[in-house]
């Protein structure tokens, strides 16, 4: 399989943006969307401050800098592809996508409305890198936060691995 990718731009309404296998996700959140100890999108105060992801089953959020539009590239390889020396901050998680029908979208950008991807089905390993980039060619808020390209790199996998922090980026990191 060859890589192939998707680069974007999205309005992280609320400072993030969802990478989703909708059809499993939709039916995982019908099911616990009510349960008190699960936080909304993953946002754990770990997750906030520290990973800058969001997980959830078949779902990550990817934390921004800025609540403003924001570039993103997402490329899927065949095997785990080597880390970006520029990014300032790199972590990898797993990413279930069984029908392998991937949305992205954000608070602000319905499913449908967002662009998608196509990967092959199955458990996935996803590095999200943030690039520090000039701003996108698009006139923006100008409100406060760094300006990062946000690459997401999938990769299929056959063990999952969970949470692992491959650069640790500045904390406080956003605004």
């Amino acid at each position: 399989m060859a890589d192939h990718s998707l680069k974007f731009l999205i309005d992280a309404d609320h400072g993030q943006f969802y990478v989703q296998d909708l059809e499993p996700y939709d039916a995982w959140i019908a099911e616990h969307a009510m349960d008190p100890e699960l936080p909304p999108a993953g946002w754990t105060e770990e997750a906030v401050h520290i990973h800058r992801i969001g997980l959830e089953p078949h779902s990550i959020s990817v934390g921004t800098a800025r609540d403003d539009m924001v570039e993103s590239l997402i490329t899927v390889h065949a095997s785990a592809p080597m880390t970006e020396p520029t990014a300032e901050h790199i972590v990898e998680a797993d990413l279930d996508a069984p029908t392998g029908q991937l949305a992205i979208s954000s608070p602000g950008v319905a499913p449908e409305d967002g662009p998608s991807i196509t990967v092959a089905a199955g458990l996935l390993r996803v590095r999200v890198s943030y690039i520090p980039s000039e701003p996108p060619a698009v006139d923006t808020s100008g409100g406060p936060g760094d300006h990062f390209l946000y690459q997401i790199d999938l990769w299929p996998t056959d063990q999952a691995r969970g949470l692992v922090i491959l650069k640790q980026g500045p904390n406080p990191w956003a605004g």
